[in-house]
């Protein structure tokens, strides 16, 4: 969070502005936001795509259909 304050701080004083917005990169990088997929099991990494763009898209319209009109609702056992 100190690292956003900086980059608000920082708002015109442009080399300032380059390391904090750095230290945000580097926060994000270190929790996983940003970098390479962490995970190994194969999966695409779908971040930052549309879910009518991925393998999801089906199931995502499932969802919003039933929540617009649940009786459309299919419960499968």
């Amino acid at each position: 969070m100190s690292a956003r304050r900086a980059v608000r701080e920082a708002k015109n004083h442009p080399s300032e502005m380059r390391l904090a917005r750095q230290r945000v990169n580097d926060a994000k990088v270190a929790l996983g936001e940003r970098g390479p997929v962490w995970w190994d099991d194969g999966a695409p990494d779908l971040n930052r795509h549309l879910v009518k763009n991925t393998l999801y898209a089906d199931w995502f319209e499932e969802l919003t259909e039933c929540k617009l009109n649940p009786s459309s609702a299919k419960w499968e056992a």
